[in-house]
C-alpha cells in the first residue's frame, strides 16, 4: 500500500471523494506541515498554526496508480486559488500534496505540468514533502459519511 496526503480545502469533502474511488483503502483527516504539535481543529481554525486541513490516502497502487489518483483530485479543487476553496476561506483551505516517498515527487512534478496547461493563472499548490500530519478529532472522522448533509464545497452527486 502507499500513501498520500492530500489537501483540498475542508478534509470532510476530500476525504469522502477519494473514499469512493475503487483502490483506495483507507481515508483519514487531519492536520498537515504546520508549525504547532498536535494542534486542535479550533487551533487550526484560528489561522497561526501553519496546518492544512488534509487527507491521508491510503490506496492500492496495483489497482489505482497515483497518476490516477492525482487526476481525480485535480478535478475537485481549484488549485489557482491561494488559500480558498469554495467558500471557505484561509491558510488552512489552501491545496497541497504531501508525499512520504520521495520516488513519487518526479509523478507530482509531472502531474502539476499536466494540469498547469489547463489554466492561464499559475498553480499555488503546494508540493512538499510530509513533514508532519496529527489526526483530527473523531468527530471529523468520515465525517460525511455521518452527515450526509453536511457542508461539501466538492460536488459529490456527480460520482
Amino acid at each position: 500500500m502507499k500513501e498520500i496526503i492530500l489537501a483540498g480545502g475542508c478534509f470532510w469533502g476530500v476525504e469522502e471523494y477519494m473514499s469512493r474511488i475503487d483502490g483506495i483503502v483507507e481515508t483519514r483527516v487531519g492536520y498537515a506541515n504546520g508549525i504547532t504539535h498536535n494542534p486542535s481543529y479550533e487551533d487550526v481554525c484560528k489561522g497561526n498554526t501553519g496546518h492544512a486541513e488534509a487527507c491521508i490516502v491510503k490506496y492500492d497502487e496495483n489497482v489505482i496508480s497515483l497518476e490516477e489518483l492525482l487526476d481525480r483530485f485535480w478535478k475537485v479543487v481549484d488549485p489557482t486559488s491561494l488559500n480558498k476553496q469554495g467558500g471557505d476561506v484561509g491558510h488552512q483551505y489552501r491545496t497541497g500534496i504531501y508525499y512520504i516517498d520521495d520516488n513519487d515527487l518526479h509523478i507530482i512534478e509531472k502531474s502539476l505540468e499536466k494540469e498547469q496547461k489547463k489554466y492561464d493563472k499559475k498553480i499555488v499548490t503546494e508540493v512538499e514533502p510530509l513533514s508532519c500530519f496529527y489526526d483530527a478529532e473523531e468527530y471529523h472522522q468520515k465525517y460525511l459519511k455521518k452527515n450526509p448533509g453536511g457542508y461539501c464545497h466538492i460536488d459529490l452527486r456527480s460520482m
